[in-house]
């Protein structure tokens, strides 16, 4: 049975929310005076799943229900957790507070995304405090996985524990604020760029692009993968941090930064903003500029994920977590079924694996079943563990079928026979499909290697005797069609 969620307000926010739950498995139950609320969270949902599926490696369960309620009464029925994405006024989120625990279950969570308030602010007069938290996203929420979590002496450690376990099983990273400050922290830094930016504008100095460029081809990337402090800790070489410090402490003192003034908010800067902004970015549609983003996040996560580093750190561990809900095995004794091929790869296909014929690209074959080989491989005991000690497999030949296309955003698994596994030979079978529909095949030899000589070598005996014990057991299956095939030759 789905856990539910109940999303109060339907908004940007509210909208990313009910996409992270919804395609995380969770049924979500949306309450949204707007009459077009359910048209914009629709198109919200269209984004997301056709780019979250694809940051990470594992297939996500199936999708939860999303339903649409007329009162908070309904909208939280039978709900775990709460998120309170409405607009950005103390009185109304009260109000809303007050009306949210007449109906809320007394174990519940609510989490607010406001950006600016602090968390005592909102448990102010309400019967029960502890039960308020600030959840603060940022957007798209489908994709980032930051949530700042702002609590007060009044939140049970239970209630901290229980949003910290709720917000990492949907593959976000919780970052608890223990003492609460307004706008948080992260706020607090786009704060600061923005008021320089502004005043840059209105000086003269630079226009909306050129300050977009200089943050996305220089200090943006760095910070996406290091943040502040060990992006300057590097920067002071050998030294660290202390060699930083001494070299550019003195330019704090310098008179060339305005940031502890903010410029006069005038209809003529606005006009001058928001004309130089149209001429950046104007020929492109709301719609259009989001998919550009997500495409952009998802390829720099992905790209994290290959080095096991921040976010995509993140998006690793959420999905190590997962692959036994996802079916896949990481040991033999894991294996439902030995006499069946093996499940080892359930994902969809990434956005970045496309290529100009609007289809997966030949290479990302390889790449799944190079993917593919490495969790047989870890099945039968070669872990990196292993690899460490000296043992790896390497492949020797390959041969590839290409069947049917397959397109981003579409779910696909690989299931894998071990033809032979005796001795230094390992002899698989990779078939990949979407659904029924076989897409392609792959077969291919490897040798086990001494990683010290570079040689072919014996594999540790356990492993052998797993690799043999899997190749019997899928002997008594009929040949698959295409084996032993060269390229244009007949059966």
């Amino acid at each position: 049975m789905n856990k539910t969620a109940a999303i109060i307000g339907g908004g940007v926010i509210g909208g990313g929310w009910a996409a992270r739950f919804l395609l995380n498995g969770w049924d979500v139950r949306v309450f949204d005076p707007d009459p077009e609320a359910e048209r914009k969270i629709g198109e919200v949902l269209d984004n997301a799943r056709r780019s979250l599926p694809g940051l990470g490696n594992v297939a996500l369960p199936a999708e939860g229900t999303l339903s649409f309620h007329d009162t908070v009464a309904e909208a939280v029925k039978g709900a775990e957790w709460v998120q309170e994405s409405v607009p950005e006024r103390l009185d109304l989120k009260q109000k809303v507070y007050a009306e949210l625990q007449a109906h809320v279950a007394s174990d519940a969570v609510i989490g607010s995304s406001t950006s600016g308030f602090k968390p005592s602010e909102l448990q102010d007069g309400r019967d029960v405090p502890g039960q308020i938290v600030v959840t603060h996203p940022f957007n798209p929420v489908y994709l980032l996985p930051l949530i700042e979590l702002v609590t007060t002496p009044a939140n049970p450690a239970g209630v901290v524990d229980r949003a910290k376990e709720i917000i990492s099983s949907l593959g976000m990273y919780p970052l608890h604020v223990k003492k609460e400050i307004d706008a948080h922290i992260a706020d607090r830094f786009l704060e600061a760029v923005w008021r320089e930016a502004l005043w840059l504008v209105k000086d003269g100095i630079a226009t909306t692009e050129e300050i977009d460029e200089a943050i996305r081809m220089g200090f943006g990337i760095r910070w996406a993968q290091m943040g502040l402090f060990e992006t300057y800790r590097v920067a002071g070489g050998e030294a660290g941090m202390k060699h930083f410090m001494a070299q550019f402490g003195p330019a704090l003192k310098w008179p060339w930064t305005k940031l502890m003034d903010v410029p006069e908010f005038t209809d003529e800067l606005v006009d001058l903003i928001a004309g130089q902004s149209d001429a950046q970015s104007g020929h492109l549609s709301i719609r259009e500029l989001e998919r550009a983003r997500d495409d952009n996040l998802v390829g720099m996560m992905r790209a994290l994920g290959a080095n096991n580093w921040g976010a995509g750190a993140l998006q690793n561990a959420h999905d190590k977590a997962r692959e036994g809900e996802a079916g896949l095995a990481s040991t033999i004794e894991e294996v439902a079924d030995l006499s069946q091929p093996i499940l080892t790869q359930t994902r969809v296909v990434p956005l970045d694996w496309t290529d100009y014929n609007g289809h997966m690209t030949e290479s990302r074959y390889l790449d799944a079943f190079a993917q593919s080989t490495d969790r047989l491989m870890l099945i039968i005991g070669c872990t990196p563990e292993y690899i460490a000690s000296g043992g790896s497999y390497f492949t020797a030949e390959t041969h590839i079928r290409h069947i049917d296309e397959v397109h981003a955003g579409h779910p696909i698994q690989v299931k894998t026979r071990v033809i032979m596994g005796a001795g230094k030979k390992m002899h698989v079978w990779h078939e990949m499909f979407e659904g029924d529909r076989l897409l392609a095949t792959g077969e291919h030899m490897l040798l086990h290697v001494d990683l010290e000589t570079r040689r072919s070598a014996p594999p540790a005996p356990h492993i052998e005797a797993n690799l043999v014990k899997i190749a019997e057991a899928h002997a008594g299956l009929p040949a698959p069609e295409g084996l032993g095939r060269a390229i244009g030759a007949p059966r």
